[in-house]
């Protein structure tokens, strides 16, 4: 099956009768619901201001009134009710993800209410998030299609700790790119919609079905919090996003062997690079890994182009567009990804030019003019003085 068969496929009536049967009444249920909850703690505010807005004060903010940072309880609502329109099967699925993805969304939640949660725990907690989905699920990454690794990861024990540290990072990747409205949930959006296709092409249908449900769930998020920002992920949301990001992709590669772990890297190439570089910046500035910045690939689009180009538009459409703009970076991943998900080398080689080609923007953006990845450590080191 081709990327367009899928495509056709999944929005024919051909596709309830083939394993997607109550997909679409749980994925349009969730999206409302989470749509409404939204809303509903936009027009409250005032009652839980005082401990959920997200003030404008800092290093990392680019909006310009006070707002709640708490549109992960809207897409963990919207989930629970997903959960009632759905199939059995697909029920005990949603369960899975309700369940194992709690210590990562209370970690976050705390952190949005409280302020006092440290960068350290909340790894810890998405890690525990994806330890408790193997607990459930029984999966863990046993292969990166790479010799010699796989055979470590063959070690139980091993693959465990290994798949919860890739969990931690898609996680905590999710969560760093989130800047501005949109830019989060459209890059989870189109990564969830590229795995729910690869996941059709391969007949396994269940998992299609969590992918297009928590879709949908983020995209109800999405109609509040973008153009006008009126609501924020915030770090529950990006962290409960992220590990069902993550652990979708830990079950595609691992419940389907004709799927290359490259292309489940393919498809989060932006977040995951992303969280690559930051990680590096702040090593050679001596910063600790969780210290804020105002670099990131994400800041830099604003603060080199859009607002320039944009100078007339008010500060809201400035930010509401490069969310947009930059989180639809993920559509030429995802597009990859489903057409070389069977072939190791191809979606490797993609990978690769992504993420070069991540470094060279980047490396344009710093220094005004296009410079080789080869050279991109001596852009960072310029960073550092």
């Amino acid at each position: 099956m081709t990327l367009l068969d899928a495509i056709d496929s999944l929005v024919s009536k051909h596709a309830f009768t083939e394993g997607l049967h109550g997909t679409w009444d749980a994925a349009l249920a969730g999206l409302i619901a989470s749509f409404l909850v939204s809303v509903l703690l936009v027009s409250t505010k005032s009652w839980h201001g005082a401990f959920s807005v997200d003030e404008t004060e800092g290093i990392q903010k680019f909006h310009f009134s006070p707002t709640p940072r708490i549109g992960g309880v809207a897409i963990l609502a919207g989930l629970f009710v997903a959960w009632f329109s759905a199939s059995q099967e697909l029920k005990s699925m949603i369960g899975i993800f309700l369940v194992a993805g709690l210590p990562a969304f209370v970690f976050g939640i705390a952190e949005d209410t409280t302020k006092k949660v440290s960068v350290l725990q909340r790894l810890l907690a998405t890690m525990a998030s994806g330890l408790l989905a193997w607990w459930l699920t029984g999966y863990s990454i046993t292969r990166v299609d790479v010799w010699g690794i796989d055979s470590v990861l063959s070690v139980s024990f091993i693959s465990v700790l290994f798949t919860c540290f890739v969990v931690g990072g898609v996680a905590n990747s999710i969560n760093m790119i989130d800047g501005f409205n949109g830019l989060a949930s459209t890059t989870s959006t189109l990564a969830l919609t590229s795995f729910a296709l690869i996941a059709y092409q391969e007949g396994d249908m269940q998992l299609a079905a969590i992918s297009l449900v928590l879709a949908a769930c983020v995209l109800g998020f999405f109609g509040v919090n973008w153009p006008f920002g009126k609501i924020f992920l915030g770090d529950g949301g990006a962290y409960f996003v992220g590990f069902s990001l993550a652990w979708v992709a830990v079950m595609l590669i691992e419940r389907n062997t004709k799927v290359s772990a490259f292309a489940a890297v393919l498809v989060c190439a932006h977040p995951v690079t992303e969280v690559l570089l930051s990680i590096y910046r702040r090593k050679i500035k001596k910063l600790h890994p969780g210290q804020p910045d105002r670099i990131h690939f994400h800041s830099l689009v604003y603060r080199r182009y859009i607002r320039r180009w944009l100078s007339g538009e008010s500060p809201s459409v400035r930010n509401s567009i490069t969310g947009l703009m930059v989180g639809f970076m993920s559509l030429g991943a995802g597009i990859l990804a489903n057409i070389f998900y069977q072939s190791l080398w191809c979606s490797l080689f993609a990978l690769l030019v992504l993420m070069l080609a991540y470094a060279s923007i980047y490396s344009r953006m710093v220094r005004h003019q296009w410079r080789s990845p080869i050279k991109f450590s001596m852009v960072v080191k310029r960073l550092a003085g």
